[in-house]
């Protein structure tokens, strides 16, 4: 596999790695400045639970033209200083590419109706689900689920989605296994191996679409991989600090978007990304206690630390008493990111206590929020750029998240449970036995996965 393109930090030390500025910010055509100077707030909506097929269309588009109308006119009553907006497909519409690209058409008009009236500035990241695993064994590079994903991408980036993403799924076979077992081997084998490789395909067909069209390739999330993690360590079907491990090597995985063209802001529910703004300076989206209403998490406040958009990442369209919910939650990111805009806007000495309370209300209660701190961030990523590939930096990264939180645990910086404490020693002992030949540990692994999952060859392997 080539070597890792990054070599160096962007941003290298913790004091600069703070919500609302990154090195390398995001212009759209609104003029939003993303990673500029202010913290924007990036709303996620869906359906309520229905079916999705052609009968219903009628009653889904009504439901979009329902969630943007409300959003973008709460949005204009407080004041917003820009929104972004992020559409993530359901399988029906990523399917039938056709479905998709006219709700995005849909949430377009809306959006530039609101910016021509109101001069409301907004920003549409379009982001379908990554449907090839809907196969079993999933087909990563061709098929009809593949063939209409890349339509889907191209028909929305032509319509005017200037934003793409994907909670990409390669490698995903094998690690959900990997999570359960807690055998870190095959996690990094699943992160740092075949989900590398789908990345880099994946990636450089999207920037490929990307470039075609005008737009930007945003990012990826190891949601699939670090949030599942975090979901069974909430509960208690695996260890916290397993999940924090795995939450570390996840970063070395979405970095490769980074390397094909990415430029941010990174996907909300890759909780990793403040590694990935330490290595690549792009802006990023992140997403913690307005996300309660998807999945919980232990990493509410300490999430929005290093923050370029801060989203609520999928909330349903349902009724609650103060209206409907992406409306609510709207004016919740636009409240939160006031206060870090007023942070901000009051200095950077402001802007870095805030994100002291941020962070230390956290950190040292969960150690999958301790592995994200500015400095335990700053440790993650350069231990990936020091490492010549990407196998060696999964290792990297994983020995250099169970020894902060060894040290942290033995300083009184971090709590944890007794029973989590062996665990430390459990993934220091099996990460060391993986060679540094990707060849020899290729090797390994696959007289020991079950190869009956995914198609080797769909990972060069």
């Amino acid at each position: 596999m080539p070597a890792n393109s990054y070599k160096r930090l962007t941003i290298a030390k913790a004091a600069d790695l703070l919500f609302g500025t990154a090195p390398h910010p995001l212009i759209t055509r609104h003029g939003l400045v993303l990673g500029g100077g202010l913290v924007y707030p990036e709303l996620n909506f869906t359906l309520p639970p229905m079916l999705v097929e052609q009968n219903t269309l009628p009653e889904v588009r009504n439901q979009y033209r329902q969630i943007i109308t409300g959003a973008l006119q709460r949005a204009v009553e407080l004041e917003a200083p820009g929104l972004v907006v992020e559409f993530e497909t359901l399988p029906p519409m990523t399917e039938n590419a056709a479905w998709g690209i006219e709700l995005t058409r849909i949430l377009l008009d809306a959006m530039e109706e609101s910016h021509s009236k109101h001069g409301l500035r907004t920003v549409l990241r379009i982001t379908p689900n990554d449907t090839r695993e809907m196969e079993r064994p999933p087909r990563m590079r061709d098929g009809r689920f593949y063939e209409a994903m890349i339509q889907t991408f191209n028909g929305c980036a032509a319509a005017g989605a200037e934003l793409l993403s994907i909670e990409s799924v390669g490698g995903k076979e094998i690690h959900d296994e990997a999570l359960m077992m807690c055998d870190i081997r095959s996690v990094i084998f699943s992160l740092c191996v075949l989900g590398v490789r789908d990345m880099r395909f994946l990636w450089t067909e999207l920037n490929t679409i990307a470039r075609q069209h005008a737009v930007h390739c945003a990012g990826d999330t190891a949601c699939g991989f670090g949030n599942t993690a975090m979901v069974l360590a909430e509960q208690k079907m695996i260890p916290r600090v397993f999940a924090a491990v795995v939450r570390a090597v996840s970063a070395v995985r979405t970095l490769v978007c980074y390397e094909c063209g990415a430029v941010g802001p990174g996907k909300d529910c890759g909780y990793e990304n403040p590694i990935l703004k330490a290595i690549t300076g792009f802006p990023m989206a992140m997403e913690g206690k307005t996300s309660a209403c998807a999945h919980l998490s232990p990493l509410g406040n300490i999430a929005a630390a290093t923050c370029d958009t801060w989203s609520n990442e999928s909330v349903q369209n349902i009724k609650l008493l103060g209206g409907m919910a992406p409306t609510c939650y709207v004016e919740q990111l636009i409240y939160d990111c006031r206060v870090m805009n007023q942070a901000l806007s009051d200095g950077r000495e402001a802007a870095l206590l805030y994100r002291k309370w941020l962070v230390n209300s956290d950190s040292g209660l969960d150690p999958q929020a301790y592995v994200l701190t500015p400095e335990s961030s700053i440790a993650i990523a350069q231990a990936i750029v020091a490492a010549p590939t990407p196998l060696a930096a999964g290792r990297a990264a994983a020995l250099t998240a169970v020894q902060l939180l060894r040290e942290a645990q033995a300083e009184g910086r971090l709590k944890l449970h007794a029973r989590e404490l062996p665990w430390l020693s459990r993934i220091q002992t099996a990460v060391e036995t993986i060679p540094s030949s990707e060849a020899e540990f290729i090797g390994e692994m696959m007289g020991q996965v079950d190869v009956t999952k995914f198609s080797p060859g769909d990972y060069n392997l």
